[in-house]
């Protein structure tokens, strides 16, 4: 907006209806995810892998409000002409792209202390796998519905920094706390979000495709957040897969 402490999602497991069953189809990639983070966070060659972190991550945040924006345009063409999810959708995503503003710029800002400058985060072109996992949201949002949206939001909020992390970054890195706002605040404000997504999930008139919809994009979404923090890791040989269980958000221990 970037999952079983206080952010996770499979902490939803006990809720019934859209969010359970999507939640049910999203443990079936955590392994990978959850091994693709571990790696990624580890002590080794953390300084700078941190600051291409936040490169990578202001690449995938910096479309946040504007696909949100889009989507809200489709939603109120859809309400226009009677279809029954348009009206909630447009009204979460209207309070949506306020929660989000300016998180981009925390990414910027966080750059900055970390001893990189903007130019390092707003110069280079976006790799593909950035590409990937946001481009399709474009995709999806103009030329099927845009509640495929609600699926990335739910990856992007579920899965975001544990609480842990923070202070394992300034241990290894001796970084200041001036350069680690977004990781410190999007893993106490993506548990309020995530809950609010459940939510709406839970009280819209889905029905089968447009739920469909919802979880091909989170799915899609997920695995394409994990091929990009495989990415990032890549200062060594890459992870292997181990089994299946609670996933911590980005794969962190503290």
């Amino acid at each position: 907006m970037s999952a079983p402490a206080p952010t996770s999602a499979g902490a939803s497991l006990g809720r019934t209806g859209a969010s359970a069953r999507l939640r049910v189809k999203l443990l079936l990639l955590e392994p990978e995810f959850r091994d693709a983070t571990h790696h990624m966070w580890r002590a080794e060659g953390l300084l700078p892998r941190y600051r291409t972190y936040l490169c990578t991550m202001h690449a995938v945040i910096r479309a946040s409000v504007p696909l949100m924006e889009l989507a809200l345009r489709r939603a109120r063409q859809l309400d226009a002409s009677g279809d029954l999810l348009a009206a909630p959708l447009a009204a979460y995503l209207e309070e949506h792209i306020r929660e989000e503003a300016g998180h981009d710029d925390w990414l910027l800002d966080d750059l900055r202390a970390a001893g990189g400058t903007p130019e390092d985060a707003l110069g280079p072109l976006p790799s593909p796998l950035t590409a990937s996992l946001v481009g399709s949201q474009y995709y999806w949002i103009e030329h099927h519905h845009p509640v495929a949206l609600l699926g990335y939001i739910a990856v992007l909020e579920g899965y975001a920094p544990a609480p842990g992390l923070t202070g394992r970054i300034a241990r290894l890195t001796g970084l200041p706390a001036a350069a680690l706002r977004t990781v410190r605040e999007h893993s106490v404000l993506d548990t309020e979000h995530l809950d609010e997504l459940y939510a709406l999930l839970d009280r819209l008139p889905l029905g089968r495709e447009r739920e469909a919809a919802v979880a091909v994009s989170a799915l899609h979404s997920l695995d394409a957040l994990t091929r990009l923090f495989v990415r990032l890791g890549r200062s060594a040989p890459a992870p292997s897969l181990r089994g299946a269980g609670p996933v911590p958000p980005m794969g962190v221990t503290p």
